[in-house]
């Protein structure tokens, strides 16, 4: 779908920067397909070197050098940066926005009413090829676009198609929920230590037994409830420990933070 189409990417940052390095790692595009704009030059030079695309300090010059512009800027300054760009845009070329909580409508007010708009959620695990990114299209954009999209984030990771309204939600699970289940591994790895294990050690198992159990509930098709009582003996370890959990609220208290999550996303969409 992407074949020998140029793509941009306004912004080299963190996100940036990870699909840029999916992108040539999966030789889903050659480098000389890629080039990144971004206004500190050390930054394109290491990303330059390190993947062998092309780079300016110029977002006009991408532009127009792109068929698929990707915009990767912090969404405090999205507008500041598109509105100069919208003619250059047009109709023509393919607009895939990962700046979190900006609105299609509002891309479309700075591009233009027609343009062709996708907007992304990836999240940080991109970085190291296992993303999660949802996607909505807006505009004018048509199934070819869509696929467009959904082959780029497939490069980092694993894609879906979501309503717009859904977006928040996206936010609140995907896009923090690294950061709730690193506070988890966190957890794990400290009650390892206290029962006697040495910290190395007790990191090494909580994370493979973390990477293995969502490994298993990604695979194997069975709900994670079945896969849990597969665990869980009578009168057993896994049980006792089971019912702690329920006693301190573990499985509320994670659905609050996802709402709670996807809520600030709205509130700072609007």
């Amino acid at each position: 779908m992407i074949g020998n189409r140029k793509i941009a990417f306004i912004g080299a940052g963190f996100m940036g920067g990870a699909i840029i390095r999916g992108l040539v790692r999966a030789k889903s595009v050659k480098g000389e397909s890629l080039m990144a704009a971004d206004p500190r030059e050390g930054a394109l030079k290491e990303l330059a070197r390190e993947t062998g695309i092309k780079v300016t300090t110029d977002n006009a010059e991408a532009v127009s050098f792109a068929d698929i512009v990707v915009l990767a800027t912090k969404p405090q300054v999205l507008k500041s940066v598109v509105e100069p760009l919208g003619r250059k845009i047009g109709k023509k070329k393919l607009v895939i926005s990962i700046a979190a909580g900006v609105r299609a409508d509002s891309l479309l007010s700075w591009i233009g009413s027609g343009a062709r708009v996708v907007r992304a959620m990836p999240n940080m695990p991109a970085t190291v090829g296992e993303g999660a990114t949802a996607i909505c299209p807006a505009g004018a954009a048509d199934a070819m676009d869509i696929a467009s999209a959904r082959l780029l984030f497939d490069c980092v990771g694993e894609t879906v198609l979501v309503d717009e309204k859904m977006m928040d939600a996206v936010t609140g699970l995907s896009g923090s929920g690294p950061a709730f289940v690193f506070m988890f591994l966190e957890a794990m790895i400290d009650a390892g230590v206290r029962c006697g294990l040495p910290r190395d050690a007790a990191r090494a198992l909580a994370a493979q037994t973390l990477y293995g159990a969502a490994k298993m509930a990604k695979t194997g098709g069975e709900h994670p409830a079945a896969l849990k009582d597969r665990v869980t003996s009578p009168g057993g370890t896994t049980i006792a420990g089971l019912a702690v959990l329920e006693d301190e609220g573990f499985r509320g208290a994670v659905i609050r933070a996802v709402e709670e999550a996807a809520g600030r996303s709205r509130e700072l969409g609007s």
